[in-house]
């Protein structure tokens, strides 16, 4: 049986996250699905305002409409899933997205979820994402690790650090009974977080690896 070709789409421009993040997604990936991945040219090294995240839905779009007859599904792999909505309408092709997929499944058998990440003036856009799937009554809110994005995304121990009281936080503060490491430059420290707790840890590239899944073999809801 021929291989399907997922395509993982960086709306960041920082190429060594795109290889990370496409490692990530492959050993979540079942035999007989490759990921492949693009990395958009237009945007910053990393999306951290509202303003870039809605910059990049159009490229993100484009790369999508480039790519798809060369493969079986899109994961759009930045947590405010920009252009998600433009491919869904505009392309007869299964699309996910990080922050989507990863919502939807720290959301599961009813649990309340919170995020931890980086970003805080992308707080506006990923409080938006619950309430545009229904999941509004579950979400705890999100908490933001102390400390400059960049200067944490280039200190690896430092960034898990910053996350794991963020999540902390997420848990004894909000009452979360599971966190989702909100970011897909965030995917190794998700990693490496998830055996740290006793709620789940959720890690959104494999969340939409999942989804993507399902969507290609039809098995997912919608």
């Amino acid at each position: 049986m021929a291989h399907r070709r997922i395509l993982l789409i960086n709306p960041n421009s920082l190429e060594a996250n795109t290889a990370m993040m496409v490692g990530i997604a492959t050993s979540a990936a079942p035999a007989g699905f490759d990921i492949v991945g693009a990395t958009a040219t237009r945007a910053p090294s990393m999306i951290v305002s509202a303003d870039a995240l809605e910059a990049a839905a159009a490229e993100v779009e484009e790369i999508a409409r480039a790519h798809q007859n060369r493969c079986d599904g899109i994961i759009v792999a930045a947590f405010g899933d920009p252009g998600l909505a433009g491919i869904k309408v505009t392309m007869n092709l299964p699309a996910a997205g990080i922050g989507e997929s990863s919502m939807l499944e720290a959301a599961e058998n009813g649990r309340r979820f919170g995020v931890a990440t980086t970003t805080p003036l992308l707080k506006s856009k990923i409080d938006a994402l619950p309430e545009a799937l229904g999941l509004r009554s579950s979400y705890t809110g999100t908490r933001f690790a102390e400390g400059d994005t960049q200067d944490l995304m280039r200190d690896p121990a430092r960034l898990r650090d910053a996350l794991a009281a963020a999540v902390e936080a997420c848990v004894a503060q909000d009452g979360a009974e599971a966190v989702i490491i909100g970011g897909g430059p965030l995917g190794e420290a998700a990693r490496d977080l998830q055996p740290i707790f006793a709620v789940p840890v959720i890690a959104p590239i494999p969340s939409a690896v999942r989804r993507i899944i399902r969507l290609i073999t039809g098995r997912a809801d919608d």
